[in-house]
């Protein structure tokens, strides 16, 4: 395919409008690493619609191993980089939210992470439990009780809320339509689920749950929507929190049967937030080019205003990016693409249109690559927008290794109040 002088794929018919931004990226099936425990030490509108040619695909955890290892090198090279780029202040105007959400497979690496910039978070979404083939809530197969336990105390410890996400994954780590769908057509099984996921809550001490329920059809609007509503109202009776995370989109029928299912006025009445996943913009099969492009960004944010409190929407920020080639991206995380501009001896170039970092590569077999990802500089581009909407919060979505310049750059424009988001969030619904 061809590219232009940013990357980006200019095959007309690759880029065609078709199913539109996915959602969380994972690993999936048998290939899902496992938790294991770590180092207690360690610590523009004008864009034309996203290019998904099918649905998510499943990826193996090959690309991740190498993350146990961070280059010091690169790491210090970076730091003094970032820290001769001046900062832009920014004075914060209202009380936001700021969301580590974490997939199970970083729980280690980003805990202490997240500890070492406690005054930077106020709350904490651990990426961890699926549901079962007869709807039933399961712990995400990835994960080892035992572990997770450790470190949730470690966050406890310092007084961080807990609110874990709630996906429609099944026993593989695979997205699983079914089990949703009946539990959503069901009123007695979806009675039943509500009950279930207060009980999770109360008994486990969280502050809420975060629900990602994906890949609905169309004809679920109604169902999800009066099922959001039913686990608001319980939620709320204990004192806890609902957060729902939904797909990007500008209009209501975006651009896909999963867009419409997800009615963001209905849904944003009754949620205390509402995680818009910005991301995905271009994914694993679509032409190279930017995960989160500033101009779509910027779309999926005034839609949103439109159609719910602003005070509710809390913005993703990815941590990832993609390497393709062979008409095929591979998601890796900001060190790994630092680690391939040193070893292939290129220069990353940086867009001021997408805000966001690319380069390209020859690797040993003569294979092309494009790589797109995400670093301080884009995250900050994002955090801006974010603030300048007014909007309720971000959640940085913690993939791998981060850009640790992304910390200051979050601390001067998103500074929060750490002893308890949730009481403000509970005001606005």
């Amino acid at each position: 395919m061809g590219q232009d002088s940013e990357g980006n794929g200019t095959d007309p018919a690759a880029r065609r409008p078709q199913a539109g931004p996915l959602g969380f990226l994972r690993p999936g099936g048998r290939d899902r690493p496992q938790l294991t425990l770590a180092d207690p030490e360690s610590s523009e509108a004008s864009l034309p619609p996203p290019v998904w040619q099918q649905q998510r695909r499943r990826r193996g955890i090959s690309s991740f191993a190498w993350l146990a290892v961070v280059p010091a090198g690169i790491l210090a090279a970076v730091l003094i980089v970032h820290a001769n780029q001046p900062l832009r202040a920014v004075s914060p105007s209202h009380t936001v939210v700021v969301v580590a959400s974490v997939p199970y497979w970083n729980v280690g690496p980003a805990t202490g992470t997240i500890l070492a910039h406690r005054g930077d978070v106020n709350e904490v979404s651990p990426w961890m439990y699926g549901l079962g083939a007869n709807s039933q809530i399961i712990l995400d197969s990835g994960i080892e009780k035992s572990m997770i336990k450790v470190y949730l105390s470690r966050l406890r410890a310092q007084g961080m809320p807990i609110v874990p996400t709630l996906a429609n994954v099944n026993a593989q780590g695979d997205w699983s339509y079914g089990p949703v769908a009946r539990m959503l057509h069901d009123p007695a099984m979806a009675t039943r689920q509500v009950a279930e996921i207060v009980a999770l809550v109360d008994s486990n001490h969280y502050a809420g749950i975060d629900l990602d329920y994906e890949n609905l059809q169309a004809g679920d609007r109604q169902v999800f929507s009066a099922f959001v509503t039913h686990l608001a109202g319980a939620l709320h009776a204990k004192g806890k929190i609902l957060s729902v995370a939904l797909f990007a989109k500008t209009t209501n029928a975006g651009y896909a049967p999963r867009n419409v299912a997800q009615d963001y006025a209905a849904i944003g009445r009754v949620a205390d937030q509402v995680r818009l996943m910005a991301y995905d913009y271009h994914w694993a099969t679509s032409p190279p080019g930017p995960v989160a492009p500033i101009a779509w960004v910027r779309a999926v944010t005034g839609y949103a205003k439109t159609q719910m409190p602003a005070s509710k929407i809390v913005l993703g920020i990815p941590q990832y990016g993609y390497d393709w080639t062979n008409h095929h991206g591979t998601a890796i995380s900001w060190m790994q693409a630092i680690h391939l501009a040193r070893r292939y001896h290129v220069q990353p170039h940086y867009s001021a249109s997408s805000q966001a970092p690319w380069f390209t590569y020859t690797d040993a077999s003569g294979h092309q690559h494009t790589v797109w990802f995400e670093n301080a500089e884009s995250s900050r581009a994002k955090l801006e927008l974010a603030h300048g909407a007014g909007i309720g919060g971000v959640y940085l979505w913690m993939y791998g290794t981060g850009d640790p310049a992304t910390w200051p750059a979050l601390h001067q424009v998103f500074p929060v109040v750490t002893h308890s988001a949730h009481a403000s969030q509970r005001a606005a619904s």
